[in-house]
């Protein structure tokens, strides 16, 4: 039994890869480097600097003293969730654990990576004091979409933030659009940024619902758009702004003999980590969210 448990660990390696490659937002994600486990379980230890300006220099006395500080935060993670899916007994471990495998890398692309992707651009857009359109900003042609984002460049510029980190989460119908307009033009408004991510309209929305699986029009679980909520038309973010630190673990795989409440392999997933922004690098994201 333990050499067929082994045999399905050997896929759990593997979900990560599954979920660099299918979350849009995943290129945020914090060195782990960075990161150190905090005093309880659900907390994480993120490093916060602060230093003096220039001062006068004096020749009698010569520098004046500053002061430069790093200090540890602890942060709690904003986000858990999970679920507990079975795979039928086979007579053939193997078999199983090819199920499971395509399984478990299906339920991440598909369930797990829009709901995280949601739940981060949500919250990176509902932040207070980050730079912003307005309310609304209705783009309809190419012209409108490589306007505003010369506008938002400018905004970002005027708050000195680094230019060669910024990245651009926008919808492909709106990078399309842009595109279409004379190259010239359009290279040198996309050109601003380090890197552009196309974003599918049903991830990106200003808020979202994060359905419990436990009440009876839930049951399903997943996310929906929030009652008041608006599409993103982008978001321009400097990834130093961010903290966005996240954990997925297949925490448990029990066999059918261990299963408690079906003949079949039983298998726990969770992902639960940490999504916010600095507050003194707001400036670090601009949004422009439609008027619906």
């Amino acid at each position: 039994m333990a050499n067929s448990i082994a045999l399905f660990k050997t896929y759990i390696d593997l979900l990560d890869e599954v979920y660099r490659q299918a979350a849009k937002s995943s290129v945020l994600d914090m060195s782990g480097a960075l990161v150190t486990a905090g005093a309880n379980a659900n907390e994480i230890v993120i490093p916060k600097y602060s230093m003096d300006g220039l001062a006068d220099y004096k020749r009698n006395s010569g520098y004046v003293l500053g002061d430069v500080s790093l200090t540890y935060e602890n942060v709690t993670y904003n986000y858990d969730r999970g679920r507990k899916f079975n795979v039928d007994a086979m007579d053939n471990a193997e078999s199983a654990g090819i199920a499971f495998g395509s399984l478990s890398s299906k339920f991440i692309r598909d369930r797990v990576v829009p709901e995280m992707d949601a739940f981060r651009f949500a919250s990176y857009a509902g932040t207070e004091n980050i730079l912003t359109s307005g309310d609304s900003e209705t783009l309809t042609d190419g012209v409108d979409i490589l306007t505003s984002l010369t506008n938002a460049t400018n905004a970002m510029d005027e708050e000195e933030v680094n230019e060669t980190g910024r990245i651009l989460f926008i919808t492909p119908t709106l990078l399309t659009k842009a595109k279409s307009v004379d190259t010239s033009k359009s290279k040198e408004i996309l050109d601003r940024f380090s890197s552009i991510v196309m974003v599918p309209q049903k991830r990106f929305y200003t808020g979202i619902d994060l359905l419990d699986g436990t009440s009876e029009n839930e049951l399903a679980g997943g996310f929906k758009k929030a009652v008041g909520a608006k599409n993103i038309n982008y978001l321009i973010i400097e990834p130093s702004a961010t903290m966005q630190y996240t954990k997925h673990t297949v925490s448990k795989v029990f066999s059918p003999e261990e299963n408690q409440m079906s003949d079949g392999w039983a298998f726990v997933y969770r992902a639960y980590g940490l999504c916010d922004v600095y507050e003194n690098k707001t400036a670090g994201i601009y949004l422009s969210r439609a008027a619906v």
